[in-house]
């Protein structure tokens, strides 16, 4: 039986785009640090629009969705790693719908990450990624979204005990899921 985390493939095709939105907010902190020739957070970000136009096949998609992560692996700073993640949990949209929410959830960290200035402005940054994404969300992909069991109650997935559900990354998705 399959995961309630992985939704229909044409819930995932839903999801997929808001994920790459998500992911291409925040593509800039990567980009600015990174090294020239290294485009696999912005080519996970196209995989994922390309998936959710029908382009790409699911299965193809499983295979390469690591690819981005890998990118974390080429910066310093903690903001644009957290960008580089975003970008690899909008493209495991195709393997698994609860993806979509990883990739608001460290976008909303790299936002966070990347504010500087007054106590609180982390927190602000973070706080206001999350509602412009709750913000952008078609009628679809919120009924999509909102199929999703709630964070920690289904161990099998990303929404399970691991690092998803906990510290930022989880007060980040349990914000997402409430706004639904």
């Amino acid at each position: 039986m399959a995961s309630p985390q992985t939704l229909s493939e044409s819930d995932r095709r839903l999801v997929a785009a808001w994920a790459a939105d998500c992911a291409e907010r925040v593509l800039a902190l990567f980009e600015a640090e990174a090294p020239d020739d290294d485009d696999r957070p912005r080519d996970a970000i196209a995989r994922a629009r390309a998936f959710a136009r029908g382009e790409l096949d699911a299965a193809g998609e499983i295979r390469r969705r690591f690819v981005a992560n890998r990118a974390a692996q080429a910066v310093t700073s903690p903001a644009a790693r957290a960008a580089a993640w975003s970008a690899g949990q909008a493209a495991g949209v195709a393997h698994m719908g609860a993806h979509a929410l990883g990739a608001a959830a460290y976008a909303a960290k790299a936002a966070g990450l990347a504010a500087h200035g007054a106590p609180g402005a982390a927190e602000t940054a973070r706080h206001d990624e999350i509602a412009w994404q709750l913000d952008h969300l078609s009628d679809p992909v919120r009924a999509a979204l909102a199929l999703l069991p709630a964070l920690g109650t289904d161990t099998s997935g990303p929404l399970g005990a691991g690092l998803l559900a906990s510290g930022e990354l989880g007060a980040s998705i349990r914000a997402l899921q409430a706004g639904l």
